[in-house]
């Protein structure tokens, strides 16, 4: 009896603790572009329950007046406001700490990577100039899709506008890491909770280089074919998804569940939280390619230390020089796009 006695008082003791760390907190407002999307709805939930969010400012070019409704029902810390079509796109911008942009349109049916490409290059280039505009020192997670080539995009629209910091700038590639983690654990038999996998590169197909050789905790039980199929199925882990929804949908949840991952990240380093590191697309020397995605130390800046590769194995090494090629091009046609545009 006893023994429970304390055991409640300790828990009760710990919830005290985490409730008054999350309400000294900083002010912290969080900009979600796209929140009324497939993404953006869970995003948006999930940020709302983040206690480091003090503020929520969703903004779509249409139905986020009811997604605001919703979400800010939800008893949590943050208030929420919800902003519709570009005559509200800076009031919803105005003071953000961190902006998440998942906006843009998943590709569909009959429609070529092309004409994704020019849709969604488009938006970001859009809201990258209200950002430039009226919060130049948020730090801006790029959800949209390619990723590969609209971070370069947004990094131009903001050296055109004089507001370009590269430490502030981050293509979202969590998901990969989360599913790498996943299907690792799964091959491996150990417990998902614990297990840890750098993913480097870019955030689509061949350019997503996953580096079991580094997974922790490590696994002797993994042949050279097990790796192999690992390997190839986090690249094609978003196809796995469009497959399984049968053209209905793709990745919203995990993907929602990924950027808040990394939101929360972000939020942490800016608040002084020590030891932050996450894989992120960003502006890079790790390669000779000028955006890579590493292991990021995040920090009050954003970007505090961009983390080399490591050892890699023979396969990854082969996996390295195969995605360089079609990184660069992905690299080159955003940039192409921001200075033609």
């Amino acid at each position: 009896m006893r023994m429970s006695l304390l055991r409640s008082a300790s828990q009760h003791l710990r919830r005290r603790r985490d409730y008054s760390s999350a309400s000294a907190s900083p002010e912290r407002k969080v900009a979600i572009l796209g929140a009324a999307g497939g993404i953006g709805q869970p995003l948006a939930l999930l940020m709302k329950l983040n206690p480091l969010v003090s503020s929520l400012s969703l903004y779509d070019i249409a139905a986020t007046p009811g997604v605001a409704a919703d979400v800010s029902h939800i008893n949590t810390r943050a208030l929420v406001k919800g902003f519709v079509g570009d005559d509200q796109l800076g009031e919803a911008l105005e003071g953000a700490d961190l902006v998440i942009i998942p906006a843009g349109v998943p590709r569909k049916p009959g429609m070529t990577r092309d004409d994704l490409f020019k849709i969604n290059a488009g938006i970001v280039k859009g809201l990258c100039t209200a950002i430039a505009r009226h919060c130049p020192n948020a730090l801006v997670n790029m959800i949209s899709n390619p990723v590969n080539s609209t971070v370069p995009i947004a990094a131009e629209v903001f050296k055109k506008a004089g507001t370009y910091d590269e430490k502030k700038l981050f293509g979202v590639t969590t998901l990969d890491v989360v599913r790498a983690k996943t299907f690792y654990a799964g091959k491996a038999n150990v417990p998902v909770t614990g297990v840890n996998v750098p993913v480097v590169g870019g955030h689509a197909g061949i350019t997503i280089l996953p580096l079991f050789s580094q997974a922790t905790p490590a696994s002797n039980a993994l042949s050279h074919e097990d790796l192999l199929a690992l390997t190839k199925r986090t690249q094609d882990g978003g196809t796995e998804v469009v497959e399984a929804k049968a053209g209905k949908g793709s990745a919203t949840l995990s993907m929602a569940y990924a950027g808040a991952v990394f939101g929360d990240a972000c939020l942490k380093g800016l608040n002084g939280v020590p030891d932050i590191v996450e894989c992120s697309f960003v502006q890079s020397t790790v390669t000779e390619l000028p955006f890579f995605a590493s292991k990021v130390r995040l920090g009050k800046s954003g970007v505090e230390e961009v983390m080399g590769l490591g050892e890699l194995s023979a396969l990854e090494k082969e996996g390295l020089e195969s995605l360089k090629g079609e990184l660069l091009s992905s690299i080159e046609k955003g940039v192409n796009f921001a200075q033609e545009s």
